[in-house]
């Protein structure tokens, strides 16, 4: 098993959550030919890392992926779940999941949301997610999922 921490990105972890984005967005086949179609789909603001809202996972003084949230009424709404390809598999994702649940329960806030994508749905049911609705999206209908968090 992997030994990695997982801390609040800084700003100058821009360039390497950039090529992590970049990277894991093009590893699924699925979506690759949208996001080359549209190129500016692939790049990542640096507003929630400014704003404290990205919690990256760090090997070796290397960023393996990382996970942005952001306030959705009651809820906690996971914006971006992505890991480096030559780290998938390796319980990088679930731990950026937990790390969300717990600071949700930290807030006293009992919902975690997503819209998720279609390769990512076996992913989240693992965690415990259960499917709402199908939601619209710049690229067509997208899952939208819960998982209700005990205080």
């Amino acid at each position: 098993m992997t030994t990695f921490l997982i801390r609040d990105a800084v700003p100058a972890d821009m360039i390497a959550l950039r090529d992590v984005f970049r990277r894991s967005s093009l590893s699924n086949d699925g979506d690759r030919m949208n996001l080359l179609a549209n190129p500016e789909a692939l790049e990542l603001s640096d507003l929630a890392v400014n704003e404290g809202r990205t919690r990256a996972p760090v090997v070796g003084g290397r960023i393996v992926g990382f996970a942005t949230s952001g306030s959705a009424g009651d809820a906690i709404e996971v914006e971006d779940l992505f890991v480096d390809p030559g780290w998938m598999g390796q319980g990088i994702g679930r731990a950026l999941m937990l790390d969300l649940i717990a600071i949700a329960r930290g807030r006293g806030v009992r919902r975690v949301e997503v819209t998720a994508n279609q390769h990512a749905l076996a992913f989240y049911g693992k965690i415990g997610f259960a499917f709402d609705r199908d939601a619209e999206t710049r690229f067509g209908p997208a899952p939208r999922m819960h998982l209700d968090v005990a205080p």
